[in-house]
């Protein structure tokens, strides 16, 4: 005999729908949890203990050696070139010919000037005579006073006349000395502008000499190098040809302008008793040290960048995590920056690893593991 019991069945069937809704809800809310709240690993990042240390650095540029005193010589007259005696790197000695123009012109010259000297002459000795006769007529009443003036008048014209003549024959002699153009000073020939039968204009610079003496060493330099604080105005020079070849010096001048072109300041250096092989031209290394000063130096993988400034990052010992803090840098060299502002003594830095780092973030490092 069987006996149902409809509504007993359809509440069991209910029952067991809704124990089984319970079971998937809570492991889908197990999941949920799971997924909020995931286990962080720590970065392992290498980091430095920073300490500020006394460093001294220094600064070498590229010059060259030139003279302390350079002549542009010219000619003082008109003329083509007939003789050319000496070429470049040529050493002359003071006084000495270095190219001759042609006389031709300076010698007529000085011809015409003679015969207006003889001319004057001639006139002059008219002029006395003539004086003296009207002075012993007047004396003996036999002339008036007027011829007697006139005569006096012509005489001192007539000298007058000769001393015009005299100077300018004096001048076209000159002028014919100057056909020679000589060496003002001892010294080497570093620039030569003419050649023969070249016709060269009064006052066009023909050669340039480098005078015997004092050397320096002169330098390009950019402003930036300016900015640290230079040891003194010492100079330590060595030839790049030949490094063993030193020799010692001080800043002699600084250029007040920036030069348009290559921004960089003229510098030039007094070279103290140069050595034979510092010649001109010669390029040299000059090398000057800046003052000491108390940085903390760390390796460039160590800067990063907060916006537009530089920073590193930094980690607290206490809780091991990594904060980004601002520095200000002083200078960087090879392998390193240099920290000038932003770290205290003691402080540990992230040297390497920093870059996938983020603010607050956990980190571990060699000697405390997580």
């Amino acid at each position: 005999m069987k006996v149902c019991y409809p509504n007993l069945v359809q509440a069991s069937r209910k029952l067991l729908s809704g124990a089984a809704l319970a079971l998937v809800a809570a492991a889908l809310g197990a999941c949920d949890d799971h997924a909020a709240a995931p286990t962080v690993r720590a970065a392992f990042v290498r980091t430095q203990i920073v300490q500020p240390k006394d460093r001294q650095a220094s600064i070498t540029l590229t010059g060259e050696v030139q003279p302390r005193f350079r002549a542009d010589l010219s000619f003082r007259v008109s003329g083509r070139v007939i003789a050319r005696y000496v070429e470049v790197g040529t050493h002359v000695q003071a006084g000495e010919v270095l190219a001759l123009l042609d006389p031709a012109e300076q010698e007529a010259d000085v011809d015409a000037a003679t015969a207006a000297v003889l001319a004057a002459e001639a006139q002059l000795r008219v002029a006395k005579a003539t004086f003296e006769r009207q002075k012993a007529l007047i004396a003996s009443g036999f002339t008036t006073r007027t011829a007697y003036d006139q005569a006096q008048e012509g005489m001192g014209t007539a000298e007058g006349a000769l001393e015009a003549a005299r100077a300018l024959l004096g001048t076209s002699k000159d002028a014919l000395g100057y056909t020679a153009l000589r060496a003002e000073a001892d010294g080497v020939v570093t620039a030569r502008n003419l050649e023969t039968g070249q016709i060269v204009q009064a006052a066009q610079p023909v050669f340039s000499v480098a005078q015997d003496g004092e050397r320096d060493a002169v330098f390009d330099v950019y402003e930036s190098v300016f900015l640290g604080t230079a040891d003194g105005r010492s100079v330590l020079l060595a030839l790049v040809s030949d490094t063993g070849v030193t020799a010692s010096g001080h800043v002699r001048e600084v250029s007040p302008a920036i030069d348009a072109k290559s921004s960089t300041i003229r510098v030039k250096v007094a070279i103290t008793d140069p050595p034979s092989a510092m010649t001109l031209g010669s390029a040299v290394a000059g090398t000057v040290t800046v003052r000491t000063e108390r940085q903390i130096a760390l390796p460039w993988s160590a800067l990063m960048a907060a916006g537009s400034r530089p920073a590193v990052w930094t980690v607290d010992p206490a809780t091991r995590i990594a904060s980004l803090r601002p520095v200000t840098v002083g200078g960087y060299e090879a392998g390193e920056v240099l920290i000038k502002a932003g770290l205290d003594p003691g402080e540990r830095v992230v040297v390497d690893g920093g870059k996938l780092l983020s603010v607050g973030q956990a980190v571990t490092y060699e000697g405390n593991p997580s």
